[in-house]
């Protein structure tokens, strides 16, 4: 996980414009970190993330080759070879990629994601790639379960759910499928999420601690306790909110809207939180020096959506 976060620190820091505070913040933050890599694999990592970013992807995917024969066995590199196929359409090249940094890393839910978006994109079963992956971890099937309730797939969430052993994740996940299948009025949802949060629930107790981390601008220590939150709690919006504020936080500015923009798939009723994670998303993207998208955000907030 350790080079995962360094890489995506990097690639953070790649983004910026030179002449902006933050930018010149992140880049001496990316230079620390990247210190254990060659100055030829940050040399290639760099432009291909450039490349890939002004839609050159067959350049990007030049240099990223170049850095798996430098890094053969770096999780990172296959994901964003695998990303930089998706994107140039070539889905068979990109599946094999991805399917690598699965196996490499079958808990990390945005491998998956990865994967099962190139999969939907080829109009292909997940059980065509099961044999290739660690499919009896029990993680990896949560997260399964978590990208098809994302999806609206929700009979096939349920029988993922059904595999596995009783857990507050899947009463969660299961709850939440059965709201989104009887569409309950928002109102209803609401007060459910009140109900639980009691002075008792560990998911309240992780949140406070949370607000204080970022009322100190502890990101350091936020993003251990968030990561964790959100690894034991996948479908709390709040934790997404967290989490990517720490990546940000700490330079990670591209993987923090990542983040952010996925813990928008879980919003039910809460237009505070939602107003809180389109700011932090409007922070980010001005710190990757892409100022219509943070405007964008921003008019969000203050148009009520």
């Amino acid at each position: 996980m350790k080079n995962v976060l360094l890489l995506w620190v990097f690639f953070a820091a790649s983004m910026l414009v030179p002449c902006d505070t933050y930018a010149q913040e992140e880049q001496k933050s990316a230079e620390v970190y990247l210190d254990e890599y060659t100055d030829e694999f940050q040399e290639n990592f760099f432009e291909a993330l450039k490349q890939k970013g002004i839609q050159n992807y067959d350049r990007a995917v030049d240099l990223l080759l170049k850095c798996k024969q430098l890094e053969p066995t770096n999780s990172v590199v296959d994901y964003e070879l695998a990303k930089a196929y998706l994107l140039d359409k070539k889905y068979v090249e990109a599946q094999d990629y991805a399917i690598a940094a699965l196996v490499s890393k079958p808990e990390d839910y945005w491998y998956l994601d990865n994967l099962l978006t190139i999969l939907d994109k080829q109009g292909s079963p997940i059980e065509a790639i099961k044999p290739r992956i660690p499919n009896q971890n029990q993680k990896l099937q949560q997260n399964i379960a978590v990208f098809l309730f994302k999806t609206k797939k929700y009979e096939e969430a349920v029988k993922v759910l059904n595999s596995l052993e009783s857990s507050l994740f899947k009463s969660e996940l299961t709850r939440k499928i059965n709201d989104s299948l009887q569409k309950k009025k928002p109102e209803q949802v609401a007060q459910a999420e009140v109900i639980k949060e009691d002075a008792d629930d560990p998911v309240a107790q992780l949140k406070a601690t949370m607000e204080q981390l970022m009322a100190a601008s502890n990101f350091k220590k936020l993003l251990n306790e968030s990561q964790e939150a959100l690894d034991t709690y996948p479908l709390q919006p709040y934790f997404y909110y967290a989490y990517g504020t720490a990546l940000i936080g700490t330079g990670n500015s591209n993987k923090g809207i990542e983040v952010l923009e996925s813990g928008l798939d879980y919003l039910l009723d809460d237009e505070n939180l939602q107003s809180m994670i389109y700011r932090k998303l409007s922070e980010g993207y001005t710190k990757i020096g892409n100022t219509q998208k943070a405007n964008e955000y921003l008019n969000k907030i203050n148009s009520g959506l």
